[in-house]
């Protein structure tokens, strides 16, 4: 079983509104064959808690503007460090960059296969390290 097109449809267009507001190393899994609840995950990350929550806004409003698709269920928005859509077809990941690399979700979905995304988002890959390095972050620190 593989993602179906309205899944692929929503990752590309919720993978271009990230890659709009900045987010950084966009990635996205078919888990089609692996979990019965949802075709698709796209993972995403910010430096800080305000632009976490300015990616997901963006994803929210190109989803229902250009495909007509609001999520069923809205998390983590209190702290705004990791918050979840579910669309049921997809569910989105916006993290902010420390927990991204403390779950490492990448590790838990790596033997599933990657879906191609539009070239704004593949180019966002590496850019939390090289945020990292510009402004001389380090884990454990709060932005």
């Amino acid at each position: 079983m593989t993602a179906t097109d309205r899944s692929i449809e929503l990752i590309n267009a919720a993978a271009q509104a990230a890659a709009d507001r900045l987010a950084h190393d966009i990635i996205a899994y078919d888990v089609s064959d692996v979990l019965s609840i949802t075709d698709a995950f796209l993972l995403a990350s910010a430096p800080n808690d305000r632009q976490v929550k300015s990616i997901v806004d963006e994803i929210e409003e190109q989803l229902q503007k250009k495909l007509g698709a609001k999520p069923v269920r809205r998390e983590g928005d209190r702290d705004a460090r990791w918050i979840l859509l579910d669309y049921v077809d997809i569910v989105i990941h916006v993290q902010h960059s420390e927990e991204r690399v403390f779950y490492a979700l990448e590790r838990l979905w790596k033997d599933c296969p990657e879906i191609p995304l539009p070239e704004d988002a593949v180019k966002t890959r590496g850019k939390a390290e090289e945020h990292a390095q510009l402004t001389g972050s380090t884990e454990g620190e709060q932005n």
